[in-house]
């Protein structure tokens, strides 16, 4: 691999998953460019504040960004044009820089009531939709953008819903490189994307199955999109965006994350949300992102069928070793594989 110009980095929005103590946590090197909220689900009526501020208590923040200055996107779910579009202005109210609009949810309960990834079985719907919203908030002077999927059943109108995302007013387009139906099975289809960008004027930010920088490099060379929007990797490897920003400024590969700094997160993780949940939640949540880890970290597969049965949070944290800094003052490593 070579260095390459830099290109965006966003943090997915993942249901149940990536919250606000987690987008904290992973912004806080700096190497994010935007997070995503997990979605703020519409259906008829103009939502209360309290709704948007559960989902992005960083509406709060001057800037509406993570401690580390990550700007938030607030994204919402939902089929109703004029409810969406009189909840995209509440958001904005209460302190949104950007709304995004999610097409790509697979859940079935999130499909059968209309929303998500149902939406792409009618391109003339993600047009209606986005074009409400973005007509709502053009006033205000914030952007709408959207994120879909290939698809729901097959991808034969993949570029349809694209376009259709385009043409009501999308600032940009993530896509994600699967179909509803295809889930997360791999492999993702990247050069599906690559489709997508050449039909495009706006930037359409590849997302899915991104795990390493060689992941990266791949996505990227086949889809075209200088922007990338990382999810399950970024649980997986804390500093996957770090080595990508790394590699982008500098043409060199880091060494793997040791194990030290899935720890650290791993334990700042539990202090922060054993403050407001039962210590056994804290604990289902804790495996939870180690069982993202353990797939491609030998250290954490190991520790996680060490810990799979631990109930308790203290032994749980004990299992994982002490809570030591972890830098990345080691030995990097060139783009021909020569250490530096």
């Amino acid at each position: 691999m070579t260095q390459v110009a830099s290109g965006r980095i966003g943090l997915a929005p993942m249901e149940g998953v990536i919250d606000v103590v987690t987008r904290e946590l992973l912004s806080a090197d700096g190497a994010l460019d935007w997070t995503v909220t997990e979605f703020v689900r519409v259906v008829d009526t103009r939502l209360p504040a309290r709704v948007f501020l559960r989902h992005c208590p960083e509406l709060e923040t001057a800037a509406c960004a993570t401690a580390s200055g990550t700007p938030v996107h607030l994204q919402l779910l939902g089929s109703d044009p004029e409810a969406l579009a009189a909840n995209a202005v509440r958001a904005q109210a209460l302190g949104a820089r950007q709304v995004d609009l999610n097409f790509g949810c697979p859940a079935k309960t999130v499909n059968r009531h209309d929303g998500g990834a149902s939406l792409l079985r009618q391109p003339e719907r993600v047009h209606t939709v986005v074009r409400a919203v973005a007509e709502a908030l053009a006033p205000l002077g914030i952007a709408v953008t959207a994120k879909i999927r290939l698809g729901f059943d097959d991808k034969h109108v993949a570029l349809a819903c694209a376009e259709a995302a385009e043409s009501g007013g999308a600032a940009h387009l993530v896509v994600h490189a699967r179909t509803r139906r295809e889930g997360y099975r791999p492999p993702a289809h990247w050069e599906w994307i690559g489709r997508i960008q050449a039909r495009l004027s706006i930037p359409v930010i590849a997302n899915g199955d991104i795990w390493t920088l060689e992941d990266y490099w791949k996505a990227r060379t086949l889809s075209g999109c200088a922007d990338v929007m990382l999810g399950r990797g970024m649980l997986a490897d804390p500093w996957l965006a770090r080595r990508i920003k790394h590699w982008q400024r500098h043409g060199e590969m880091l060494p793997a994350t040791p194990w030290s700094a899935r720890a650290e997160i791993l334990h700042a993780y539990a202090q922060r949300m054993r403050a407001h949940l039962p210590e056994k939640v804290v604990v289902s949540l804790l495996k939870q992102w180690l069982n993202q880890m353990r797939g491609r970290h030998e250290e954490a597969a190991r520790r996680f069928a060490a810990l799979r049965r631990r109930t308790e949070l203290a032994d749980f944290l004990a299992g994982l070793g002490p809570m030591t800094p972890a830098t990345d003052t080691q030995p990097r490593v060139d783009a021909s594989g020569e250490r530096a």
